[in-house]
């Protein structure tokens, strides 16, 4: 089982000055779920090398067990300090896909042509293909084998507009993904804020928060498992 993780690299929070990335939780959990189930793990971000965290998600008050085991595994932050570039990779190599979030990836992944068309490649040969927290911002320009927007029809969830408007970010990002996945014609539902859900519809499993990340890879994980 091998499985491609797509990471931002992205990190500019638009013109506050602050910095962003992706969020460390929505990465640890992920890939713990995974490599623990045995999988092989490749991780790969637009331009290579280390991916921007945001600094944030590494304030105590948001640490978690896996984010206290990635501290402790030198491996895996040396793997992450080296991801490969988006476009030296293949969706042949790979069983599945999964985007972890944080702010990141509204900038520098909707219009990303390398990573529409890699998706776009998971979609069509069958693949599971995983998105969780800002994440599934990733989905909203890419075409299904029916030429209409994927996630037209499908049950899909992100981070809510409620949520956004907590973090006081909403005139900040670039689009409200709630909106976005909405506009896109996709059937939008949330859990409470900050608790985890997960929807699967078909191949596409999409998580609401950093609560839903985990969750999100048991999800991916179990499509994997019943190919």
């Amino acid at each position: 089982m091998k499985i491609l993780i797509v990471l931002t690299s992205h990190d500019q929070l638009g013109d506050t000055g602050n910095k962003t990335g992706f969020w460390l939780e929505e990465f640890a959990a992920p890939y713990y779920v995974l490599r623990d189930a045995g999988a092989a793990i490749t991780l790969a971000s637009p331009k290579g090398g280390q991916p921007p965290l945001d600094p944030k998600s590494d304030l105590p008050e948001f640490q978690t067990e896996t984010t206290g085991r990635f501290h402790a595994d030198t491996a895996a932050q040396t793997q992450l300090a080296n991801t490969r570039k988006l476009a030296d990779v293949s969706a042949d190599d790979f069983d599945g896909v999964f985007y972890p979030g944080g702010h990141g990836p509204l900038w520098d992944m909707p219009d990303n042509a390398t990573s529409i068309a890699l998706i776009e490649a998971f979609v069509k040969a069958g693949k599971p293909v995983g998105a969780v927290c800002h994440a599934p911002a990733v989905l909203v320009n890419v075409r299904g084998k029916d030429g209409e927007f994927l996630i037209k029809g499908k049950r899909v969830t992100g981070f809510a507009n409620s949520e956004e408007d907590a973090v006081g970010l909403t005139t900040v990002v670039p689009f409200l993904l709630e909106d976005k996945l909405k506009e896109r014609g996709g059937n939008y539902s949330k859990g409470a804020d900050w608790s985890p859900y997960v929807l699967v519809d078909g191949k596409l499993v999409t998580g609401q928060n950093p609560a839903s990340s985990g969750p999100a890879a048991e999800a991916l994980l179990k499509l994997l498992r019943s190919v």
